[in-house]
């Protein structure tokens, strides 16, 4: 599938490039900005230096004094990572027609951001530097943990030792750390977190694409939280294979809803959350039992099937075919006459992703295509294949963000359901056997804790 820009300027490449001491959520930042654009079709790509830098180090230790500006052999090592990786980023926008890459670094020093500057620009690249400072000791600190509990360099490492030799890194960088600065940096693109969001710096952002990159970042908040996600109980409608309505759920999904209370609780023990429905009941009901604050999104009703609305597939095959094949060619892109398509649900569910990166623990009980959509944006599932993705009735699943990825843990409420899956091709409803299709165990396949 092709991709989009939301750029109204012709031909505009950005190169987001981080700034900051480690610890202080760069890669964690990069990674959301990544998936964020990919998710609204900008071909966006994020080049972590780091990955650069255990390619080219061979068997060198990554411990602390690998770090020291004043070993000459092991910057030289960090040097060449940098520049193989800003060569990848040219060849990116050049050869791959990319729209936005993130150089994701400490580029703790001016020189070192004058050299990358000067390369964009000779590139026709707008470089656009952000950076992320903060003096939150309990924010380092829990960063410095989640990394080197996760971090590549840190594989063999037993968890305090990585965390001491982690803090001991930071140590090194602070001796030659040169922030951005609104004065000494007037003429640079960038914007400037000071705590998170406790103060924001923007300076000459001059393109829309840019402006988008702003404001989604503003938005984020890079600190411990948890997301569950969990279709409604099984419904009359599913029972009936019929999709769409606003049919209420069947006895099996009141049993669901019944045990959601018990399979949250264990899942997130005493942490505070709020559980956001969609408009239809299916979905309230499946919250009603629920003793934690409760939000309503119209944002998060099922997609629109239009006129195939209360039909089964194998009707909506007989009545349309056309339109049936044509959406089995493209069900991404593909639009139910009078109705959305999956591109329209992600426009559509925007907003609330924006207010869930500003949360910090939030239940959503909504619905197959829905949740397809918003398991897509945290996971970095292409366009093409998150339409395809198997998200099973009556399992709870919980999503935990971090710097190198999401942890995702898959909790199965055992009360037998319907199978609401489609397999491409066909109009029958039902899983199919795991080594049938590639796309429709994606969430499978993922790295999944069952608990049963």
């Amino acid at each position: 599938m092709g991709y989009s820009t939301i750029s109204n300027d012709n031909d505009i490449k950005v190169c987001v490039i981080m700034v900051g001491l480690p610890a202080r959520g760069k890669s964690f930042i990069s990674q959301k900005i990544i998936r964020y654009l990919s998710w609204l079709s900008i071909k966006a790509k994020c080049f972590n230096v780091g990955n650069y830098r255990r390619d080219v180090s061979g068997n060198v230790p990554m411990d602390a004094e690998f770090f020291n500006f004043e070993n000459t052999d092991n910057f030289k090592l960090r040097e060449l990572a940098a520049q193989n990786a800003i060569k990848d980023i040219v060849n990116f926008f050049t050869k791959e027609d990319g729209s936005v890459a993130v150089f994701d670094a400490t580029n703790s020093t001016r020189k070192r951001r004058k050299w990358l500057k000067d390369i964009c620009e000779k590139n026709n690249i707008q470089p656009m530097f952000l950076e992320s400072w903060s003096n939150d000791h309990e924010l380092i600190i829990n960063n410095a943990k989640d990394i080197g509990s996760t971090s590549p360099d840190y594989e063999n490492f037993e968890p305090h030792v990585a965390e001491a030799d982690f803090l001991e890194r930071i140590r090194q960088y602070e001796r030659f750390y040169e922030p951005l600065d609104p004065q000494k940096d007037k003429d640079m693109t960038f914007i400037k977190l000071v705590n998170i969001i406790e103060e924001v710096v923007i300076n000459k952002i001059r393109t829309y694409l840019e402006s988008r990159i702003v404001f989604y970042v503003m938005n984020i908040r890079p600190k411990p939280k948890y997301i569950w996600l969990s279709r409604h109980g099984e419904s009359i409608y599913n029972v009936e294979k019929k999709i769409g309505g606003d049919s209420s759920l069947s006895e099996r999904g009141f049993q669901y809803a019944k045990k959601l209370e018990q399979l949250v609780k264990e899942s997130a023990g005493e942490v505070n959350l709020t559980v956001w429905t969609s408009t239809l009941k299916r979905t309230q009901q499946t919250a009603n039992y629920l003793p934690y604050k409760k939000l309503q999104w119209k944002a998060l009703d099922e997609l629109d099937a239009g006129v195939c609305d209360g039909m089964t597939y194998e009707e909506i095959e007989k009545e349309y075919p056309e339109d049936f094949k044509a959406r089995d060619n493209d069900k991404y892109e593909y639009r139910y006459r009078g109705g959305e398509s999956y591109r329209d649900v992600v426009i559509r569910l925007e907003p609330v992703i924006m207010e869930l990166e500003r949360q910090e623990n939030v239940l959503i009980i909504t619905h197959q295509a829905v949740l397809r959509c918003i398991y897509a944006y945290f996971m970095n599932v292409p366009q093409e294949e998150s339409p395809w993705m198997s998200i099973p009735l009556h399992t709870l699943i919980k999503l935990e963000p971090r710097a190198y990825g999401t942890k995702v843990t898959k909790i199965k409420a055992n009360i037998p359901a319907v199978s609401t899956y489609k397999e491409k091709g066909t109009s029958q409803v039902g899983e199919l056997s795991q080594s049938s299709t590639k796309l429709h165990q994606l969430l499978n396949d993922s790295p999944l804790e069952d608990k049963f």
